[in-house]
């Protein structure tokens, strides 16, 4: 533990920016995350042997390709026969979903005999800050919520938190909404500020499947991020809420994929989301 601090200390690692950010400047974001590290010791996540203190598992042990690889060979042949009980194939194009009130990233894949996606797997989101309602400025610690796409240059297997993926916040919805943010990240470890962070052993299951299907042709990953699930139930209750307007935009996309199970195509129009029939 001692180490690990001595590390982040020198070259201060921990954080959802990439390594050479701090010449930038950081962010409220990135500081925070640094101070949440540096001054906690949390109980270990499930899957996480004791030893594996926050603070130490921020320190890369292989560069970021091999640490990929090392990440995929652990966990593929599990993953495989999981798959296969189902119907499905590692590499075939996978879809996100992340609900904040729950605390669950969903990870969807395409089954090819119906060209339907199916339910794969859903994960518990280990840290997450901020509260329900979208991010609408850097530093506010807020968690995005809308329609992002991950590319295959957004995949970050050098990431300072295992292995990570930027979804791609702002997307044209937040830019023309005047929010900003940069590097807002699904990855590994514990702790995050504005970012959703799964534990190193999960990340490592999700970033497999996304690095997969992105490697057999996939040209970008759909990540659609809501405040919960959006049933008419739970849309009632949200009733008279000062994001209400906005969440029943988001809804319109999640009825598509809930009747469809096929993401539907997002763009804007008029500062609203709008979707192909």
């Amino acid at each position: 533990m001692r180490r690990g601090l001595i590390l982040l200390a020198l070259f201060g690692i921990v954080g959802c920016r990439p390594k050479d950010a701090r010449a930038e400047g950081a962010s409220t974001e990135t500081r925070q995350s640094e101070m949440s590290v540096q001054n906690s010791n949390p109980s270990p996540m499930p899957g996480v042997p004791k030893s594996a203190t926050v603070a130490e598992a921020a320190v890369p042990d292989l560069p970021g390709p091999e640490r990929a690889a090392a990440a995929s060979a652990r966990v593929k042949p599990a993953l495989k026969l999981e798959l296969a009980a189902k119907g499905l194939r590692a590499g075939d194009p996978v879809f996100i979903r992340i609900f904040k009130e729950e605390r669950l990233l969903e990870l969807w894949i395409r089954k090819r005999e119906t060209r339907k996606y199916e339910f794969f797997r859903s994960w518990p989101v280990a840290a997450m800050s901020g509260e329900l309602g979208p991010k609408l400025k850097e530093g506010d610690g807020q968690a995005p919520e809308g329609f992002y796409v991950v590319t295959p240059e957004r995949m970050k297997p050098d990431s300072q938190f295992h292995l990570a993926f930027n979804i791609g916040f702002p997307n044209a919805y937040d830019e023309a909404h005047g929010r900003t943010g940069t590097f807002l990240m699904v990855h590994g470890n514990a702790v995050s500020i504005g970012c959703f962070a799964m534990t190193d052993p999960k990340i490592e299951e999700i970033y497999t499947l996304c690095a997969d299907a992105l490697a057999h042709g996939q040209p970008f990953i759909r990540v659609h991020s809501f405040p919960f699930r959006m049933t008419t139930e739970r849309m009632a209750a949200a009733a008279g809420e000062p994001w209400e307007e906005f969440w029943k935009n988001l809804k319109e996309g999640y009825d598509r994929f809930e009747t469809d199970r096929v993401p539907p195509n997002v763009r804007v129009e008029g500062k609203r989301y709008a979707f192909d029939p």
